[in-house]
């Protein structure tokens, strides 16, 4: 991994923040603790607190990232008394304040997750991912994330219908807009923004492990390589060793020790500088 520095710091995520650079940092890519959620490692944020908990790092983060940068937000409201709370609905506006652009949002529907039932509702089988902006025109590799076209060609392609042949142009230039009949003889397409991806089970070592295809497919889609990505919740260190793999820097911070000896020896050890707080020390 000859060139793509990590460094994973133990501490608190705002306040080794203050530390980096301002416009440094290409992709924050990252998932929090939701509120109320494993309250005995992380203490649990009440949902009702939970926005002004955020807001001070979201600052910082605003201040950090280039202005050609993204910031992916992987967050989901929990439910309190038999309804869903509003305070991702809340951080949004108050993010807004503070001079983010929500610019997108993403769907990941986790493929594999598990039946249920409770008297009111059904078992959750996806999670948000907010894409916010400091400005409106950022890095974005879209070609990056094609995905190959499929039986849609053979279907929908060799049937086009009047409709399809004279529907809208793209009014950004990319030549396709609706016109179906621009994609005959290609071999790929754009995604959508629902990604469909399983979760990762059988994790030990952290109770929410996300798959390493989604900080990989976010990576591919806002940087290039030697690119920085920063995950101020890095949690085992998934984000960090994908972000290694695929040649980008990386800063990683977790305030519980036993996540981040984890997410140490996941990561290769070449380029790897670790901190405790803001302190550089020596790996074993």
């Amino acid at each position: 991994m000859a060139g793509a520095s990590t460094q994973l710091f133990l501490g608190d995520c705002k306040e080794i923040t203050k530390s980096i650079e301002d416009n440094s940092i290409d992709l924050v890519f990252t998932s929090p603790p939701y509120a109320d959620s494993r309250k005995d490692s992380y203490g649990g944020i009440h949902p009702d607190d939970y926005v002004e908990w955020f807001l001070p790092l979201s600052k910082e983060l605003l201040r950090i990232l280039k202005p050609t940068g993204t910031f992916v937000l992987n967050i989901k409201e929990r439910v309190v008394e038999s309804e869903r709370h509003t305070y991702v609905i809340e951080l949004i506006l108050k993010m807004r304040e503070q001079g983010w652009l929500w610019t997108e949002e993403f769907i990941w529907h986790k493929k594999n997750s598990h039946p249920g039932k409770w008297p009111n509702r059904f078992r959750d089988s996806w999670e948000r991912l907010l894409q916010f902006n400091k400005s409106k025109k950022f890095n974005m590799h879209q070609e990056e994330v094609m995905v190959p076209i499929g039986s849609w060609a053979e279907n929908r392609l060799k049937k086009l219908s009047k409709t399809d042949k004279v529907r809208d142009p793209s009014k950004v230039g990319s030549g396709f807009g609706k016109n179906v009949s621009n994609w005959i003889g290609r071999d790929k397409v754009y995604p959508t923004n629902v990604l469909h991806m399983a979760t990762e089970t059988g994790n030990k070592n952290h109770s929410a492990v996300f798959p390493e295809a989604l900080p990989e497919w976010f990576i591919k889609l806002f940087t290039r390589e030697g690119d920085w990505v920063l995950d101020p919740f890095m949690g085992s260190g998934t984000t960090n060793k994908v972000a290694q793999e695929m040649r980008r820097n990386s800063i990683g911070i977790e305030i519980l020790p036993e996540y981040f000896d984890v997410a140490k020896e996941r990561v290769h050890k070449e380029q790897l500088v670790l901190f405790e707080g803001r302190e550089r020390y020596e790996i074993d």
